[in-house]
């Protein structure tokens, strides 16, 4: 190999100071042989990542969102969501639209369609996110068992899929008891 040496007059000369016998330049061939296979097989990885879909990158993204929703749908079981206040208030604008045009009502009949239609429409609206929840919850729990077997599933995922499911039990519960009226019944007059 020859250097490149610098004179003050700054013309570059050569100088062959370290010369390479004959019997290594079959090894330097071997070696950027081997380098460059080696980073034949380094590209051809990196195109297979890049082809490969986004899903593949980031293993779990779509069970760790239905965990996330799960757990987000019992939360909203149990504190109630706009569409059951809707709900709500419809049905106690019907009925007092219905008591104002038959004045003839009892007390107690005024109860049943004021108030006690409305709790029950709220506790329907709830008891449907808390069937959602349970569902997607158990979905995201069960979706291991479908998918890659090699691939466990994160451990938050399965904690969060769990809280859903346990919020989307109880908030089946309790609707179940508001509607029925075990739980917060319409009161009576008599």
């Amino acid at each position: 190999m020859g250097t490149k040496t610098v004179d003050e007059t700054g013309a570059a000369t050569k100088a062959d100071e370290d010369r390479t016998d004959v019997t290594d330049a079959p090894e330097a061939q071997e070696e950027s042989q081997v380098t460059e296979g080696e980073t034949e097989a380094a590209e051809a990885a990196e195109a297979a990542e890049e082809t490969e879909p986004a899903a593949e990158k980031t293993p779990g993204v779509g069970q760790g969102a239905g965990a996330v929703v799960s757990a987000a749908l019992g939360v909203v079981s149990l504190t109630g969501s706009w569409t059951g206040t809707i709900a709500s208030a419809k049905k106690n604008l019907l009925a007092q639209l219905e008591s104002s045009a038959s004045s003839s009502s009892s007390v107690q009949t005024l109860l049943e369609r004021g108030y006690g239609d409305a709790w029950h429409a709220t506790a329907l609206w709830s008891g449907l996110f808390a069937l959602f929840a349970l569902l997607v919850g158990v979905v995201v729990l069960v979706r291991p068992a479908f998918g890659a077997p090699g691939r466990p599933q994160a451990p938050w995922i399965k904690s969060v899929s769990w809280a859903g499911v346990v919020l989307g039990v109880i908030g089946l519960l309790l609707a179940v008891l508001t509607y029925t009226g075990i739980l917060l019944a319409v009161p009576s007059v008599s």
